[in-house]
């Protein structure tokens, strides 16, 4: 059985770094991509995704600018190559800093709205080889596998997705017994396995090279092992296919959508048609107690990621409303100021998380650096994500649904009763117009509930997290005391 990992993928050859035009070119690999029941022949030019493609290539392009390079990519001291920071495995606390700095471009230059940004998804590469000790447990190659995977996609800065969710189809029945409820393994043979079913909500799944699959916890332990399997395939798999949403990007009566068409990740399902998996990709099979172990461990500097691009998005919607209430005269508002000093404190709250996580920064059995665990965040966000937005929306109120589009703003026509109309304080109708749609994506239009639904769900279902949360936190000792306290009759004081 061999280990050494290849793929039919992406075509890359193993040059590190990439940069816009090995990435454009590297989609065009016969890849099943579906689109309003049509096949996308070429998903870098076809116009619902190619603002995105672009999006995603200039971001690449500034791992080779010289004024970020150092910042975004590193020498790999095993290949000799300069790699994404993402992939670079933390020894130390300099280390763990550098890939916080590295993120901190990508979430800038995307505003906070690219989830699955390259250098999330790389971090998540890491977690697998970090975890290749434990899975090596359960059979030595599949500990092989991950480190080999890990070296393949550093090497070739492949940009992933990853796959956890099952279809929605009726979860109040048994997927042990519904063949349709959750992806499995047909059969097994000495090249590798096969796998049936379905993934729901695949993140960047046309703009990706690789899709890794890994179980959510949630059937661990639930008489399903037959369901545990983690492995990796290139989206080009034969049998696999993608179907996408409708793209949130298109303007078709002149309306800009600037953030939507740079930064629409789009969110698919994939549909494995019996679509085989060689051994040298798979991590993991049948073991739930190691899938419940791994998940967290797998995304150890990804969440650390996360809480990089949340931090960004909660800014940009903070700048936002700050501009927004100087455009309509309205900064000097008592309850304006109080409403962005409450969104101001989530931006202060998330570097807490952040500074947190790296002040507890342990050593894992790995022999990597990784973040102290900081749950308490992912709740946090989940909760206060909706009311980001709800304080943007009550500083633009009604200015947000109706702003002109840049052909009004050209209109010899209309342009005088714009320029009367709609100004604002101390900024003309075409800067304030461009502000105000701004803000409606962010808020209001499909983009901007894209965003917030995104927020609510990526982390895990809530309650699932706060349930979670309030097991782990260890309150002993305030319980043993209060325990003592109410064992005797209460008198004055008792108390310690």
């Amino acid at each position: 059985m061999t280990v050494t990992a290849s793929s039919p993928a992406s075509g890359l050859a193993p040059l590190g770094a990439l940069d816009g035009e090995r990435y454009r070119a590297s989609l065009a690999d016969g890849r099943s991509v579906w689109l309003d029941g049509r096949r996308v022949p070429d998903v870098a030019a076809h116009p619902a995704f190619a603002p995105a493609v672009d999006e995603l290539a200039r971001l690449l392009d500034l791992q080779h600018d010289p004024a970020h390079r150092d910042t975004l990519t590193v020498a790999d001291p095993a290949s000799g190559l300069r790699i994404g920071r993402g992939y670079h495995l933390p020894r130390d606390a300099g280390d763990l800093l550098a890939l916080r700095r590295a993120a901190e471009v990508w979430m800038r230059e995307s505003f906070g709205q690219h989830g699955r940004s390259p250098v999330f998804m790389s971090s998540v590469a890491v977690g697998l080889h970090d975890f290749h000790d434990r899975l090596a447990g359960a059979r030595p190659e599949f500990g092989a596998n991950a480190e080999a995977y890990h070296r393949f996609a550093a090497e070739r800065d492949l940009v992933l997705t990853h796959a956890l969710g099952d279809p929605q189809i009726d979860r109040s029945s048994d997927p042990v017994q519904d063949p349709d409820l959750a992806l499995r393994v047909l059969r097994q043979d000495a090249d590798g396995i096969v796998v049936r079913g379905a993934k729901q909500l695949t993140t960047l799944a046309p703009f990706a090279h690789e899709v890794v699959v890994y179980l959510s916890p949630s059937f661990a332990g639930r008489g399903a092992e037959d369901l545990v399997v983690w492995f990796a395939l290139p989206l080009n798999a034969e049998g696999l296919h993608v179907l996408c949403r409708e793209p949130l990007g298109t303007a078709p009566h002149g309306h800009s959508h600037a953030f939507a068409a740079r930064f629409d990740e789009q969110d698919s399902m994939l549909f494995f048609d019996d679509v085989h998996v060689p051994w040298n990709r798979v991590f993991l099979l049948g073991d739930g107690g190691l899938a419940r172990e791994g998940f967290a461990r797998l995304n150890a500097w990804s969440q650390y990621v996360g809480q990089v691009r949340y931090r960004e998005r909660l800014r940009t919607l903070l700048a936002v409303g700050t501009l927004l209430a100087e455009s309509i005269g309205v900064a000097g508002f008592r309850n304006i100021q109080e409403d962005l000093g409450e969104l101001t404190g989530y931006v202060e709250t998330l570097d807490h998380f952040l500074a947190a996580g790296e002040a507890t920064a342990r050593r894992t059995d790995g022999g990597l650096l990784a973040p102290g665990p900081t749950p308490a965040a992912a709740v946090w966000a989940a909760q206060v994500s909706d009311r980001a937005l709800r304080i943007v929306r009550n500083i633009g109120q009604s200015g947000i649904l109706m702003q002109p589009s840049e052909n009004d703003l050209r209109s010899p026509e209309l342009r005088p009763f714009l320029d009367r109309y709609m100004r604002g304080k101390d900024i003309d109708v075409a800067a304030k117009s461009r502000l105000f749609r701004l803000a409606w994506e962010l808020t209001a239009d499909g983009f901007g509930q894209r965003q917030d639904l995104y927020e609510f769900v990526h982390r895990g279902d809530l309650a699932r997290n706060r349930i979670n949360l309030f097991h782990r936190h260890d309150q002993s000792e305030t319980l043993a005391r209060l325990r003592a306290l109410i064992a005797e009759p209460l008198t004055p004081g008792t108390a310690s």
